[in-house]
């Protein structure tokens, strides 16, 4: 029997009443138009001189060449379609191979690292990866191949955006490690210079590198001197980590928190590790508590909903501005994540705290849904709030720490005084890129 679901309540739980390990049943999904999240795409890009080759499907094909003519990159990509042919005459690894000989040998000039992007089709038919890249290396010396991969089926397992974080330092070839040299890694955008990790890496006179602020491929080389590595972003973890493995270079996770004592905690190891002692930090702190009391003068009992977009911890973010008297009323998440505890916190504080799905195909019901004036953080909770009133960042901004808090209450005030035009905000792709949308 066929049900009429044109309309069902968007899904929606009371923190009290959500589990902390899976807030909803995964069923049919809803990509909204709020895109500026930044795909694979995106990141191979980030790597200077390198050429993205993608092979897949041609309804595949579709998104990645759009996102790359957006970029004004398009000498930079190539592609392989795939046919069902490929998928049952025996030649669906050397089709790779000489398609992507074919590809390499028309360029102007050689790549010094191509960036090979295979698909969840070549997965299902159980390609052997490692063969093509190795008769390619052989083909040419003179190239470094990467292995990538666009597949969704990964999401359960390593997540295609944690495993192209970790293949963009692939090309990197073993260097002496120098004492004072820093990475910060798997970022896709620099992280702001006047936050307190960047002035006290950079204050204690160490060389700061980050793949972001690379301009040539001699450039991104020079990373593999880094003797330690630092993450703050969930999914770059895989790619400190195998650094760590590769070069034997230190890894430090020092997570985006938006809780004090973490910061401060993140503070200490961070100089333990560079051998300073470690300077004081009540300044900053007590500018994150005046920076937030001033937005909330302006912004008062306005209803504030955060998605899980805009920063890596929502409920942390959440539980900061509760205490300084916001109106946080809604998260936008699938689950917890790393941030068990301040979810623990929240349920016991907050137990009326409303979560909604991320990507839920019922969420595209809020739209018949009434609200009273929402103030967003985030591209998400602006469109399923339907709100002008939005702070446009995405995966903390490149703001961190301290300092982070104080951008982001000024962001949150503007977002407040100063409308912006939603529609055309949230369909650039890839936000902070560079685009000739924007």
């Amino acid at each position: 029997m066929l049900k009429d679901i044109r309309y069902e309540k968007p899904p929606c739980k009371q923190i009290a009443d959500t589990d902390r390990d899976c807030f909803f049943e995964s069923g049919l999904e809803y990509n909204t138009p709020a895109r500026g999240m930044w795909n694979i795409v995106h990141s191979g890009m980030l790597l200077p001189e390198a050429h993205e080759i993608f092979c897949c499907a041609q309804g595949c094909l579709r998104g990645v060449i759009l996102t790359a003519a957006e970029m004004l990159t398009l000498d930079r990509m190539s592609w392989i379609s795939v046919s069902e042919e490929d998928m049952f005459d025996g030649t669906i690894e050397t089709d790779v191979i000489d398609g992507v000989t074919e590809i390499i040998e028309k360029l102007g000039k050689r790549p010094p690292v191509v960036l090979l992007y295979l698909s969840c089709i070549h997965l299902f038919a159980g390609v052997d990866f490692e063969a093509i890249i190795n008769e390619l290396h052989e083909r040419f010396p003179d190239i470094w191949f990467s292995d990538c991969y666009m597949t969704p089926t990964m999401r359960t397992t390593v997540s295609p955006v944690a495993k192209m974080a970790a293949q963009l330092y692939d090309a990197l070839k073993p260097m002496p490690l120098d004492p004072k040299s820093v990475n910060i890694i798997g970022n896709d955008r620099a992280t702001d210079e006047g936050s307190e990790l960047v002035k006290t890496i950079r204050g204690a006179g160490f060389t700061l590198r980050d793949i972001t602020l690379c301009k040539t491929f001699d450039e991104y080389l020079e990373m593999a001197k880094g003797s330690l590595n630092i993450t703050y972003i969930p999914t770059a973890v895989l790619a400190g980590g195998t650094l760590e493995e590769r070069f034997g270079a230190r890894h430090l996770y020092l997570p985006n928190s938006f809780v004090y004592d973490t910061i401060e905690e993140n503070h200490r190891t961070l100089c333990e590790a560079l051998g300073i002692g470690q300077t004081d930090l009540s300044a900053e702190r007590a500018a994150a508590d005046s920076a937030l009391e001033a937005a909330h003068e302006v912004i008062g009992d306005t209803a504030v909903a955060i998605d899980f977009t805009a920063v890596t911890r929502p409920f942390e973010l959440a539980e900061l501005l509760i205490a300084h008297g916001f109106n946080v009323r809604y998260v936008i998440a699938d689950g917890a994540g790393e941030e068990g505890d301040a979810f623990e916190r929240l349920k016991a504080a907050r137990p009326d705290l409303e979560i909604y799905a991320a990507a839920n195909v019922n969420m595209l019901n809020m739209r018949y849904e009434p609200h009273e004036k929402v103030l967003a953080v985030g591209q998400k909770a602006a469109y399923y709030f339907a709100t002008d009133n939005f702070v446009n960042i995405i995966l903390n901004g490149g703001y961190y720490g301290y300092s982070g808090i104080v951008k982001l209450a000024e962001l949150m005030t503007d977002a407040y005084r100063n409308e912006k035009d939603r529609k055309r905000v949230i369909s650039l792709k890839g936000y902070g890129c560079a685009s000739c949308l924007a």
